[in-house]
C-alpha cells in the first residue's frame, strides 16, 4: 500500500515544552463551523508570547503517518480486525440457527423470541460500548481490547449450554457487552495506528471483515447442523462453543499489539510513547530502509486534558461539533436499522416465505456474505481518492434505492430463494461499504481525548435506536405472514439510509488523507 521513501536518515524531534503560543498554517476553507478547529493541527513557535495553557508539542502523529505500509501494519490490522469477524460469527449463528431454535427438541422458541434474542444482543452491545468506551479513553486502548475479548469469550461459551430462552437471551446480552466494548477500543486504536493516506480503505476493509465471520458462521452451522455430523439438537451448541475457542486464539495474537502512542502522548506518558514509536520505526526501517525526516511544521500541540469531564464531552458534541454529531448519528441509526432488520430475520424470511429447509439456510448466507465482504475491499480505496462525503453519500443512497426495489419485487412475488439472495448480495455490496464508513466517520471526526467515548455514544445511540428496534419490528412483521408488511419494513430502512446519505453529502467532513489531529485537533489547543 505504498513504498518506503529512501535516502533520508531517521529523524526524531521527541517532546519539548511549549513556551509560546502556536501559530497555525492556513487550511483550506471549511465546509461547516466545526472545521474551523482544524487550524490547530500544525504548530510552530512564535517568540515573545506565552501560551494560553500549559502543554506539549509532539511529532509522533507525523511519524506514524509517514510510515510505509508494512508487515507490522498487517499484524495490527489482523489482530484488531478480528473483532468484526467475531461479531459476524455471532450474528450469523443466530440468523442461521434461528429456525433450528424453533424446533421442540432444541429451545422451542417462536419467531418473536428469535427476534428478541437478536435485539438483546444489540442492547448488550450498546451497554458495553458505553461502559467500556469511557474506560478506553481513561485506561488505554490495549487494556480494553483485551478485557472485552475475555467477556465475549466467556459469554459465547455459556451460550452453548443454554437450557431455555431466558438463559439463552441473557448469554446473548452479555456477549453483546463484549462486542460493544470491542468497537470503541479497537476503532480508536486502528485509526490512531494507521497512516492517514490509507486510513479510509484500511478502516473499511477491517470493518468489512465482519463478513468473513459471517461466512465462517454459515459454514459452521451448515456443517454441524447436518444430521450426518451432529444434527440440529447438538449442532447449534457446538457452533457457539467453537466461537469461544476462536477467541482464545485471538488473545494470543492481540497481546503483541502495542498501546496507541497517540493515547500515551495525551496522558503525559511521553517516554512510553517514544519507546513504542521508536520500536515501530525500527521494525519498519529494517525491512524498508531509512525513513524521511519529520519537519517542525508537522508538530502537534497537546493541551493537558487527557480525559475531559463528561460535561465537557457533551458540550463539545452539542456545540462545537454539533453538525458532525448530527451526521454521525444519522449514519449510525440508518445503517444499524438497515442491517439488523435484514440479517437477524434472514433465516425466517427464507423459511417462512420462500420455502427453504431450515438446515439449508446457511447456503444462502454465502453469496450474501461475499457481496458484503467485497464491497469495502473494492470500494474502500475510493473513500481515500474521491473523498469521504461523496462516497458515503453514493453508497448510502444507492443502497436505499436497491433495498426499496428488492422489497417491491419480494412483495410482488417475483423472487424465489436464489434470486432473493442474489438481490440482497448486490444491495449489500454497497451497504457494507456504507455501514463501514459510518464507523470510520465516528472514529475520525472527534478529538483523540474523547474518541473512544464518542464512538461509544454514537454506536450506542444509533444502534440502540436502529438495531434494537429493527429485529423486534421485523420479527412481528414476519409473524403476520404478509409479504406486504415485510416490504413496509424494507421501505423504512431504505428511507433512513437515503436521508442519511443526503446529510453526509451536504454536511460531512472531508477527512480523506488528513492526519487525525487536522480533522479534529487535540483538546486544550485553544480553549473556548
Amino acid at each position: 500500500m505504498g513504498a518506503a521513501p529512501q535516502g533520508a536518515a531517521p529523524f526524531s524531534i521527541g517532546w519539548s515544552k511549549v513556551r509560546s503560543r502556536p501559530v497555525f498554517r492556513p487550511q483550506e476553507p471549511a465546509r461547516q463551523e466545526e472545521d474551523l478547529h482544524a487550524r490547530h493541527y500544525s504548530v510552530q513557535n512564535t517568540p515573545g508570547k506565552e501560551p494560553s495553557i500549559p502543554g506539549r508539542q509532539s511529532d509522533i502523529p507525523a511519524r506514524l503517518d509517514r510510515l510505509p505500509w508494512s508487515a507490522w501494519h498487517w499484524r495490527v490490522a489482523i489482530a484488531l480486525g478480528i473483532a468484526w469477524v467475531l461479531d459476524g460469527l455471532e450474528v450469523t449463528l443466530v440468523g442461521s440457527v434461528g429456525a433450528v431454535l424453533e424446533r421442540p427438541d432444541t429451545l422451542a422458541l417462536n419467531a418473536t423470541q428469535v427476534g428478541w434474542s437478536g435485539s438483546l444482543y444489540v442492547l448488550g452491545a450498546v451497554v458495553g460500548a458505553l461502559a467500556f468506551g469511557r474506560m478506553a479513553d481513561r485506561l488505554g486502548r490495549k487494556k480494553l481490547f483485551l478485557a472485552t475479548l475475555f467477556v465475549y469469550m466467556a459469554a459465547t461459551l455459556a451460550t452453548a449450554f443454554s437450557p431455555n430462552f431466558a438463559f439463552f437471551a441473557a448469554c446473548r446480552f452479555v456477549t453483546g457487552l463484549g462486542i460493544g466494548g470491542e468497537y470503541a477500543a479497537i476503532n480508536s486504536a486502528i485509526d490512531e495506528l494507521i497512516p492517514a493516506r490509507v486510513r479510509g480503505r484500511v478502516n473499511l476493509a477491517i470493518n468489512g471483515s465482519f463478513w468473513l465471520g459471517a461466512a465462517l458462521g454459515a459454514g459452521l452451522s451448515l456443517l454441524l447442523l447436518d444430521p450426518r455430523v451432529l444434527g440440529p439438537v447438538w449442532g447449534w451448541r457446538a457452533c457457539f462453543a467453537l466461537g469461544a475457542l476462536l477467541a482464545v486464539a485471538i488473545v494470543l495474537i492481540r497481546r503483541h499489539v502495542p498501546e496507541s502512542p497517540r493515547w500515551l502522548a495525551t496522558h503525559g506518558r511521553h517516554a512510553e510513547a517514544e519507546q513504542v514509536i521508536a520500536g515501530i520505526e525500527a521494525a519498519i526501517t529494517r525491512r524498508h530502509g531509512p525513513l524521511p525526516p519529520v519537519h517542525d511544521a508537522a508538530l502537534v500541540y497537546y493541551g493537558d486534558k487527557p480525559v475531559p469531564p463528561l460535561r465537557d464531552v457533551v458540550r463539545l458534541l452539542v456545540r462545537r461539533y454539533r453538525t458532525r454529531s448530527a451526521v454521525t448519528f444519522a449514519l449510525m441509526v440508518a445503517q444499524a436499522f438497515f442491517y439488523n432488520a435484514i440479517f437477524f430475520t434472514y433465516a425466517l424470511v427464507l423459511t417462512r416465505f420462500l420455502g427453504v429447509p431450515e438446515e439449508r439456510v446457511a447456503l444462502y448466507i454465502f453469496p450474501f456474505a461475499i457481496g458484503n465482504a467485497l464491497g469495502p475491499l473494492l470500494l474502500g480505496p475510493l473513500f481515500d481518492r474521491i473523498g469521504r462525503r461523496k462516497m458515503i453519500a453514493l453508497t448510502y443512497v444507492l443502497s436505499g434505492i436497491g433495498l426499496a426495489a428488492t422489497g417491491w419485487a419480494f412483495m410482488s412475488g417475483w423472487l424465489d430463494a436464489r434470486s432473493q439472495a442474489l438481490c440482497w448480495s448486490a444491495v449489500f455490496f454497497l451497504a457494507s461499504a456504507a455501514a463501514s464508513s459510518a464507523y470510520l466517520t465516528a472514529s475520525e471526526v472527534f478529538p483523540l481525548e474523547m474518541r473512544a467515548l464518542a464512538i461509544s455514544v454514537f454506536y450506542a445511540v444509533g444502534t440502540g435506536v436502529g438495531g434494537f428496534i429493527a429485529p423486534v419490528l421485523f420479527g412481528a412483521l414476519i409473524e403476520t405472514g404478509s409479504r406486504g408488511a415485510v416490504a413496509v419494513g424494507y421501505a423504512i430502512g431504505a428511507t433512513l439510509v437515503i436521508v442519511a446519505g443526503a446529510m453526509a453529502l451536504k454536511y460531512g467532513v472531508d477527512a480523506e488523507r488528513k492526519p487525525l489531529e487536522e480533522v479534529a485537533p487535540p483538546l486544550g489547543a485553544d480553549d473556548e
